[in-house]
C-alpha cells in the first residue's frame, strides 16, 4: 500500500495525527510524512490545523462531500490569474485559501455550480469596473457630497483601493482581509493586507504633491491595532500631523451608530487634531470608509485651525451605498 493511502487512512481512523504520530504509525521519518502531507494538502485531500508546534492534520470534510460539478476546475491562465487578484476565503477551520481553491469552496458551500458561478462573478467585477478611475481607484467625492445630512463637506478628495463588498458574492479580497485581520486581531493577516497595499499607498503617494500625513487613529482598545499597524508598516516619508481620539467613559465606534447625524456628532466631539506646522496638501489615510463622517469632521477641525489648504483622504476599503444602483446584475 502506498504511504500516501496509509496516511489517509490513518487519519481517517484517528481523526487528528501529527507529523510524529504519523510517523511513528508507519516507522518512517518526519521528512518523508512532510512532503507526502504536503502533496495532499495542495490536492485539498487533508486539512493542517493549529500552529507550530501544536500542528495537526485531518481529512478535509469538504473533499468527501465535494459534488463532481465543484472539484478543482482546469482553467485558463487569465481566470486563474483574475481570482488570485479577487478571490480569498478564511475556511471554517482558520484556513486561508485564494484563487480557484477559494472559490471552489465558497461555491461548494452554496451548492453552487464552481464553472457557471465563475462567470458570472467575472461578469459582476466588470460591471463595478467603471467606478474605478484610471489608477484603478475607487473616486468617492461626489458620493460624500450627494450624501444629506453633511451641511459642508470638507474633504477635497476621498478615495479607496476597493469596495468592501459587492452585490451577491459579498467582501471583495482585500474586503476579506480587512475584516478577517480586524475581527481577529491577526498580525500575519495584517502583514498581507499590507503586502497587497503598500506599493499601491507608494505609488499614489509619488503621484501627488503631499507634504504631510495623518492617520486616523482606532475608536476601541485593542491588543492588535489594525491602524496603528498599518502607519507603522507603510513606512511613509512624510510629516505626520496628530490626530487623537479621546474617548469618553464608553468608547461609541462610528459603524455602531446608524444615523448620519449621529456619526456626525460623534466624530466631531472624540477627534482632536494638532500640528505647529502649516502645510498645502495633506494626506488623511484609513483602513475603511462607511459614510465618511470621521474623515470629513477630522477635515473640518484641520481647516478650522489652518493646518492645511487642501485635504485627500484615502482609504483601504469604502462602502458601495451611495454610488449610482447598478441595475443590471
Amino acid at each position: 500500500m502506498k504511504a500516501r493511502k496509509k496516511i489517509l487512512d490513518l487519519l481517517d481512523k484517528h481523526k487528528e495525527l501529527s507529523v510524529k504520530d504519523i510517523s511513528e504509525h508507519l516507522m518512517v521519518s518526519t521528512q518523508y510524512i512532510h512532503r507526502i502531507l504536503k502533496d495532499l494538502k495542495e490536492d485539498g485531500e487533508i486539512l493542517k490545523i493549529g500552529t507550530p508546534p501544536k500542528t495537526y492534520y485531518k481529512i478535509n470534510p469538504s473533499k468527501k462531500t465535494k459534488s463532481s460539478n465543484n472539484q478543482l476546475l482546469t482553467i485558463s491562465y487569465e481566470k486563474d490569474l483574475f481570482l488570485k487578484d479577487n478571490f480569498f476565503v478564511i475556511s471554517d477551520m482558520g484556513e486561508i485559501l485564494e484563487g480557484i481553491a477559494a472559490f471552489t469552496y465558497w461555491c461548494t458551500k452554496r451548492n453552487l455550480p464552481t464553472n457557471k458561478t465563475l462567470d458570472e462573478f467575472i461578469s459582476t467585477k466588470e460591471k463595478y469596473s467603471k467606478y474605478y478611475n484610471s489608477d484603478k481607484i475607487v473616486d468617492g467625492i461626489n458620493k460624500l457630497r450627494n450624501t444629506k445630512g453633511f451641511e459642508n463637506i470638507y474633504l477635497d478628495a476621498l478615495l479607496y483601493f476597493d469596495f468592501y463588498a459587492i452585490e451577491r458574492f459579498g467582501k471583495t479580497k482585500i474586503g476579506s482581509i480587512m475584516h478577517y485581520a480586524k475581527q481577529a486581531q491577526n498580525k500575519m493577516l495584517m502583514q498581507i493586507l499590507i503586502d497587497n497595499v503598500k506599493t499601491r499607498f507608494h505609488r499614489f503617494i509619488s503621484t501627488h504633491n503631499f507634504d504631510a500625513v495623518g492617520f486616523v487613529p482606532p475608536t476601541i482598545k485593542r491588543e492588535a491595532q489594525i491602524m496603528k499597524f498599518i502607519e507603522k508598516k507603510l513606512e511613509i516619508p512624510l510629516p505626520q500631523i496628530e490626530i487623537q481620539k479621546i474617548s469618553n467613559i464608553i468608547p461609541i465606534p462610528q459603524k455602531s451608530l446608524s444615523k448620519l447625524e449621529e456619526r456626525i456628532t460623534n466624530a466631531d466631539n472624540t477627534f482632536v487634531v494638532n500640528s505647529k506646522q502649516k502645510f498645502e496638501n495633506i494626506l488623511l489615510i484609513d483602513d475603511a470608509v462607511g459614510s465618511g463622517a470621521t474623515l470629513n469632521q477630522i477635515s473640518k477641525k484641520i481647516k478650522e485651525k489652518n493646518i492645511a489648504k487642501k485635504i485627500t483622504a484615502i482609504a483601504i476599503v469604502g462602502s458601495f451605498k451611495g454610488f449610482d444602483v447598478i441595475t443590471d446584475i
